[in-house]
């Protein structure tokens, strides 16, 4: 028997002990046409609920498959419940967005108009298969929800009481902002990243009146929209997250 051990595949399907998996027509060709499984080959089969799973192909076709769950590799784990909110740019660079926050533990992704978002369409299920591919090739056995395109006031007025909001306001780039002050480590939070042409007046204000919310400082020079993304998720993980 051999081993595909760098093959790791979300699926739908519950995992168990002995559990067989069928396979769709689009994961039947990735495995059998383009990753080159054959049955006896073994891969590694998550879902975000029952943990990872080392599986068997016991059927290997080209428009069908079947797997079987052989034993559990790693436990179902969670990460710190953060969400990103960011105002979607050009496309290749709102993919790297959602790549990168499923990458660093962000568990639930909300794309948001605001006032100067340039982009006027966003699809909610590329956005998801983005995150989906990022989980697999990272090693996660999560994959965090990218929730529909929403306006940014819209999800301000419905905000959750105990989530803090940290935002990135690059008016304020280079001013000393304590934003984990008296939050502790692992409490329910959120990083908002504006679009390419910034926050608007009224926004400010709006985010500001929030008592959840706390500015973030990216450092003296404004950051683009995709780096900020990845700053503001590095920062608040060190400071409040799950890297220790």
């Amino acid at each position: 028997m051999s081993v595909a051990s760098k093959v790791r595949l979300h699926v739908e399907h519950p995992l168990g002990a002995g559990q067989c998996v069928p396979l769709a027509r689009d994961k039947a060709h990735y495995l059998f046409s383009v990753m080159r499984l054959a049955r006896g080959d073994t891969l590694a089969l998550f879902n975000g609920r029952d943990g990872e799973w080392r599986a068997e192909v016991t059927e290997a076709g080209k428009r069908a498959g079947t797997l079987r769950c052989v034993e559990q590799t790693r436990p179902q784990s969670l990460p710190p419940d953060l969400w990103l909110l960011f105002a979607p740019i050009k496309k290749a660079r709102t993919d790297f967005i959602v790549e990168k926050a499923a990458e660093m533990g962000a568990r639930r992704i909300l794309p948001v108009q605001s006032e100067f978002t340039n982009a006027e369409r966003v699809r909610r299920d590329r956005l998801q298969a983005h995150a989906v591919e990022a989980a697999e090739q990272c090693g996660g056995v999560f994959v965090p929800e990218v929730a529909e395109y929403a306006g940014l006031d819209r999800v301000l007025v419905d905000w959750p009481e105990g989530r803090h909001l940290v935002w990135c306001d690059e008016a304020r780039a280079g001013e000393a902002a304590d934003f984990a002050s008296g939050l502790m480590r692992g409490a329910p939070g959120a990083v908002l990243i504006g679009p390419e042409g910034g926050f608007s007046a009224g926004e400010r204000a709006r985010i500001g009146a929030l008592p959840q919310a706390r500015v973030m400082s990216l450092g003296p020079r404004i950051l683009r929209a995709d780096t900020a993304a990845v700053a503001a998720l590095t920062r608040w993980q060190l400071a409040l997250g799950d890297w220790q």
